[in-house]
């Protein structure tokens, strides 16, 4: 499915992105006082307006909607912003096969190394789905393929992409480590 679009430019972002779209969609921090805990708004203290323009930003994400998305980060989407589920842009991108799209997204801030609510790397999501550019690219931008649940390292084993194991930079013994078992992947 193709998103056609009349953006012009910033002046019709303007008129899109609010302030206080933006702001809702951010989870807004609790003083630095430490017995403070940090403040999430629920779903249902958003207006339909901010979700809807959520769900169409992680569309584009999905898609690998270039212009557009990189235009909404520009105007002050936080490049970080996390779907109900703690995919970001970029592990959306990622999952999704669309390596440019994981590389503007880094250019903007995003990082290749958050992990989703279920503990999984943009680096381990792109193996499972067998994105080979978009793991490359990954590599290239610095994901650590040691982090998450499991690892990009782990799920190249499970998977048997033993080929990728030496970009990924595995060790010997990593290399040699038993197998992990079947686990839940790609974000939920």
């Amino acid at each position: 499915m193709t998103h056609q679009s009349n953006f012009r430019g910033t002046a019709d972002l303007v008129g899109t992105v609010t302030d206080t779209s933006i702001m809702a969609l951010e989870s807004p921090k609790a003083p630095s006082d430490s017995s403070q805990k940090e403040i999430k708004p629920s779903v249902s203290d958003l207006p339909q307006e901010t979700l809807d323009f959520a769900a169409k930003v992680f569309n584009l994400a999905r898609n690998g909607e270039d212009e557009l998305l990189g235009a909404y980060v520009d105007a002050g989407l936080p490049p970080n912003l996390t779907n109900d589920k703690g995919n970001t842009l970029l592990m959306l991108a990622a999952y999704s096969g669309h390596a440019p799209t994981v590389r503007l997204l880094h250019s903007k801030g995003a990082d290749a190394n958050s992990l989703n609510d279920r503990g999984q790397s943009p680096l381990a999501g792109a193996i499972f789905k067998n994105h080979e550019e978009v793991i490359r690219v990954l590599v290239e931008l610095g994901a650590d393929p040691r982090i998450g649940t499991p690892s990009a390292i782990e799920t190249a084993k499970v998977f048997r992409k033993l080929e990728w194991l030496d970009m990924l930079g595995a060790t010997e013994e990593e290399k040699n480590a038993p197998t992990p078992g079947v686990f839940g992947l790609g974000p939920g």
